[in-house]
């Protein structure tokens, strides 16, 4: 009946802002989850993937909101995108789905929400095709969070629908879960053109998996909520100064929203930076300045990861950063063109002294968000 894609992402900077009502830059990578789709007479929903050869699930589509508990968990996240559909009062008939992913699962690199994404775009196709972005965006997260089961902000899904190849997408989430559109300031396309001045984008795949399902990022969230709270305000998205956070009595949950706050100053001054047509290398140290608080404010990199980073700026790279959820996954380093591949070998190199696993190592581009390929 037809296939439909959705890429993963990788932030360029902006990391645990999105459930504050921060600020978020993303870039859809080239890599993608397919969603193929054939209808069905019947009123039985099934899927397959590709990555779990073997494994079909099948539920009727009625009975999917109780169902849960009975369905592999990598089953629920497209099954959790039929279900917040027909929770919503679509009506959605029966349909074979067939997946098949790229994206790196584990690596912070949003494989889940491409995921969601492509099955959220063939079924509004299909059958709801009044559903705006905004809409989906929604249904793909919550069938995450409530579902799935991952306690995920509209970051990754906004990414994987909204972005277009050759811009980073900025995000204000406050304005764009308000209703906000586009030309209301809710987000914006700026390009990111690193071939222009003979720059790539290197991800590190730590090889390291991070999954989003454990505690550690559901403790952060509440973290920060702890500290809207303390401050007597809606979210962090409204600290007017970091020395507004002295008032936070405990110091761990002070840490986590300095990360925060000053997250989404970096997220506005790279956005500004590329906005102007500035020389990308000058947010590099933007970029680094960004893991040093994801690592000692928000306490969410790893010795993988922080290896990466300082193994790729030591031999070159303008900055470097993990990216996604942490807890394991990739890091990203802003590197000359003419270094990718003496900055990748060197952070091989460190990682074979160390212990750690080989590494992945691939350039990434800006790329479309999630369309009908046929």
């Amino acid at each position: 009946m037809g296939e439909w894609v959705a890429p993963g992402r990788v932030n360029i900077i902006g990391e645990h802002t999105d459930y504050n009502d921060g600020f978020v830059l993303p870039i859809a990578l080239p890599l993608v989850v397919r969603c193929g789709v054939r209808l069905r007479e019947d009123e039985q929903i099934s899927v397959t993937s590709r990555q779990r050869p073997g494994h079909t699930v099948r539920a009727a589509v009625s009975e999917l909101s109780g169902a849960r508990d009975r369905i592999p968990a990598w089953a629920r996240y497209p099954l959790g995108v039929v279900a917040e559909f027909v929770r919503r009062g679509h009506r959605v008939g029966g349909a074979d789905l067939t997946l098949d992913g790229a994206v790196p699962i584990g690596a912070g690199l949003s494989s889940s929400a491409a995921l969601s994404c492509s099955v959220a775009l063939a079924l509004r196709d299909l059958f709801a095709p009044t559903v705006t972005d905004r809409e989906l965006i929604d249904i793909a997260r919550a069938a995450e969070n409530d579902y799935a089961g991952a306690p995920t902000g509209v970051l990754d899904q906004s990414a994987a629908v909204l972005c277009t190849a050759g811009h980073a997408l900025f995000l204000d989430v406050r304005q764009f879960t308000r209703g906000a559109d586009a030309d209301g300031g809710a987000y914006e396309q700026i390009p990111f053109d690193l071939t222009r001045s003979g720059l790539e984008l290197l991800v590190i795949d730590t090889g390291q998996p991070h999954r989003l399902v454990d505690g550690g990022y559901a403790r952060r969230r509440a973290q920060c909520a702890a500290a809207a709270a303390a401050l007597g305000l809606p979210s962090l998205r409204d600290v007017a100064s970091v020395a507004d956070l002295d008032r936070i009595a405990d110091g761990e949950v002070r840490r986590r929203a300095r990360h925060v706050v000053t997250e989404n100053v970096r997220v506005l001054a790279v956005a500004e930076k590329l906005r102007e047509g500035s020389d990308p290398r000058e947010i590099g140290s933007v970029l680094s300045a960004g893991h040093v608080s994801l690592r000692d404010d928000f306490e969410v990199s790893t010795p993988a990861l922080d290896t990466a980073v300082a193994t790729a700026i030591e031999s070159g790279a303008y900055g470097a950063r993990m990216v996604g959820g942490g807890f394991g996954g990739s890091a990203i380093a802003l590197v000359d063109r003419a270094d990718t591949a003496i900055v990748a070998d060197a952070v091989r190199e460190q990682f074979a002294r160390s212990g750690f696993p080989r590494p992945r190592t691939f350039v990434v581009v800006p790329a479309a968000g999630a369309h009908r390929v046929d």
